[in-house]
């Protein structure tokens, strides 16, 4: 039988184990302040800020995601005390890729310049990370890999309409990274995971063209618009905000753990109202969630990585600790992994 609209699956509960070994995030060099765009949009000071909750982001305006994503690599090889040699696979998890083909895996994977090992790409926008985190713990699980390094890198902003300040003025650009391995008696592992979508909103974010739908000799018109990124945040907002009170409380007692117990929950940083909400609906502490998107905005797949690294190099998240890893994104997806790192 088909489940109801509102019904999520339920999430995997059995504890798998797997350490995240280093992790790694890189920012473009080029800054973008709130106040440098009010002047380029004709807009009064502050107006940016105001509107999108973003103080600075920074844009990758030359250069491939896939590069940046090789750099985001290379610093979390160094924090896991690991070289290339010791990877033995390379799994991409980018929103917005430099190309449709080839995978994002294998630009990354050239950069590297990696051998022979296994690369491929796990397409899930802003969940990304989470998923491919996900189902590279069943495959380290079966002892198909040993070492698994994840790569979500993403220019975003190449492709926005600046008409539409508070889609646009919200991402940045940027990669992270984490290398992950078996837990091999440390305790780590992933307590529970869940994944749901809700594909009544998948077009309420999205970039139309790029794909066969749209291919340049199947359209009237311009490719241009098609190319841009369009949403409805409105939409989603509402569309998330109404699943996931119900979604969380299935994963945290899958986990068998409350949420006021858990010390860092990192979020996909998608918008501060998003932030806002999931503080305030949640009743989660400040000192409890992880928030840098002020400083950097959304950075599609990269984004809730980025925290993550933000939240262990900075000794908010340490080792033995329980954390929920926890977002949405296009499709309208919702996913979250608790686990204890």
């Amino acid at each position: 039988m088909r489940p109801a609209s509102n019904d999520v699956p339920p999430p995997a509960a059995r504890r798998r184990p797997l350490r995240i070994l280093g992790t790694g995030a890189v920012l473009p060099a080029e800054a973008v302040t709130s106040r440098e765009l009010d002047v380029r949009l004709g807009l009064a000071p502050g107006t940016v800020e105001k509107r999108t909750g973003v103080r600075v982001r920074y844009v990758q305006s030359r250069g491939s995601a896939a590069a940046l994503g090789a750099e985001a690599a290379h610093r979390a090889l160094a924090a896991a005390g690991l070289g290339l040699d010791d990877i033995d696979c390379l799994v991409a998890a980018s929103g917005t890729p430099d190309q449709a083909m080839p995978s994002s895996s294998a630009l990354i994977h050239h950069e590297l310049g990696l051998s022979a090992i296994p690369a491929f790409d796990v397409g899930a926008s802003c969940l990304g990370f989470l998923v491919a985190l996900d189902t590279v713990s069943c495959l380290l699980e079966a002892g198909r890999y040993h070492r698994v390094l994840i790569v979500a890198s993403d220019i975003a902003s190449c492709g926005l309409d600046w008409s539409k300040l508070e889609a646009s003025g919200i991402f940045g650009d940027g990669a992270a990274a984490a290398v992950v391995g078996p837990a091999e008696g440390t305790g780590s592992a992933i307590l529970a995971s869940a994944f749901a979508t809700f594909s009544e909103g998948a077009h309420l974010c999205e970039i139309p063209g790029g794909g066969s739908r749209h291919a340049p000799d199947r359209i009237d018109g311009s490719l241009l618009p098609l190319m841009r990124f369009r949403m409805d945040g409105k939409a989603v907002f509402r569309l998330a905000g109404e699943r996931l009170p119900g979604f969380l409380d299935s994963l945290l007692a899958a986990a068998d753990v409350r949420l006021s117990e858990i010390p860092v929950v990192v979020p996909h940083q998608a918008s501060h109202h998003a932030l806002q909400y999931l503080r305030r609906r949640f009743r989660l502490r400040r000192e409890q969630m992880i928030d840098v998107f002020a400083g950097q905005g959304n950075q599609v797949g990269a984004s809730l990585p980025s925290a993550l690294d933000a939240a262990i190099r900075s000794g908010r998240l340490r080792r033995g600790d329980t954390a929920l890893l926890v977002g949405t994104g296009a499709g309208v997806n919702l996913g979250g992994v608790v686990l204890c790192y």
